[in-house]
C-alpha cells in the first residue's frame, strides 16, 4: 500500500528512536527489547531510513505492559490487515494470529510504537515460527546505552521470509559485521526453517 494511502486510512507514525523506547519502558517490570531495522543499525552503525520502530515484549507479559501504559495510551491489536482495540479489562485476550500491538495516545494522535509479541519467557528466547528454535534470553539480546536489542543473526532470520528490498539491503549491510559463529547460527536456522533459502549461499 502506498504510504499516502496508508496514512489516510490508518493515520501517521510519529518519529521515534531507540532512546524514546528506553524512556517509554522506564520502570517496566517485564522484558523488552528493540527488533527490526533499528536493531541492525545499532549493531552495524550503518544508518538507513525507518518507517517506525519495533519494540518487543513477551506475549505472556501483556497484562504487565497494559498496567505499565495505564490510561496514557490506547493499544490496538494488528493482525491480517485489521486493527482492533485491546480491552483494558482483559488485555491478554487477543485475536487469533495477532503478533503485534500498535500504540498511540488517542485517535487524534499519531501511532508511536509497533510492539512485537514474543512467545518465550524472561529466561528463554523462542522463535515465533518454530518454538523449538530457542536460546537463553541473555544470549538473544545485547545492550548498548541502556537499550536492549535483538541479536542481528536472529533479526535476519525474521527478515529472511519476506525478502523485501529493505530486507535484502539489511542483509548486505549486516553480513560484513557477522563473525563465523553468528553466520553459522543463521545458516543452521535457515536450513531448519526455510530449506534452500537463497541467503544460504551468501553466508558461506
Amino acid at each position: 500500500m502506498p504510504a499516502a494511502e496508508f496514512h489516510r486510512l490508518y493515520g501517521t507514525w510519529a518519529p521515534r528512536a531507540p532512546e524514546d523506547v528506553r524512556d517509554f519502558f522506564a520502570s517496566y517490570p517485564g522484558t523488552w527489547w528493540i527488533a527490526g531495522g533499528w536493531a541492525l543499525q545499532a549493531f552495524t552503525g550503518v544508518v538507513r531510513a525507518h518507517e517506525d520502530i519495533d519494540p518487543g515484549i513477551l506475549r505472556h507479559e501483556l497484562p504487565l505492559f497494559r498496567a505499565h501504559v495505564g490510561e496514557r495510551y490506547d493499544l490496538w491489536a494488528a493482525f491480517s490487515g485489521v486493527l482492533k482495540p485491546v480491552s483494558s479489562d482483559a488485555p491478554e485476550e487477543l485475536p487469533d494470529g495477532c503478533g503485534q500491538l500498535w500504540v498511540r495516545r488517542s485517535a487524534a494522535d499519531p501511532w508511536e510504537y509497533d510492539i512485537l509479541l514474543g512467545p518465550g519467557t524472561a529466561d528463554e528466547w523462542r522463535y515465533r515460527r518454530d518454538p523449538e528454535l530457542r536460546m537463553p534470553m541473555t544470549e538473544a539480546l545485547w545492550e548498548q546505552d541502556g537499550i536492549r536489542y535483538l541479536q542481528p543473526e536472529i533479526q535476519l532470520l525474521y527478515k529472511a521470509k519476506g525478502r523485501r528490498p529493505k530486507d535484502e539491503d539489511d542483509l548486505g549491510a549486516t553480513l560484513p559485521h557477522l563473525d563465523a559463529r553468528r553466520r553459522a547460527w543463521l545458516a543452521d536456522a535457515l536450513e531448519r526453517t526455510i530449506p534452500g533459502h537463497p541467503w544460504l549461499s551468501r553466508l558461506g
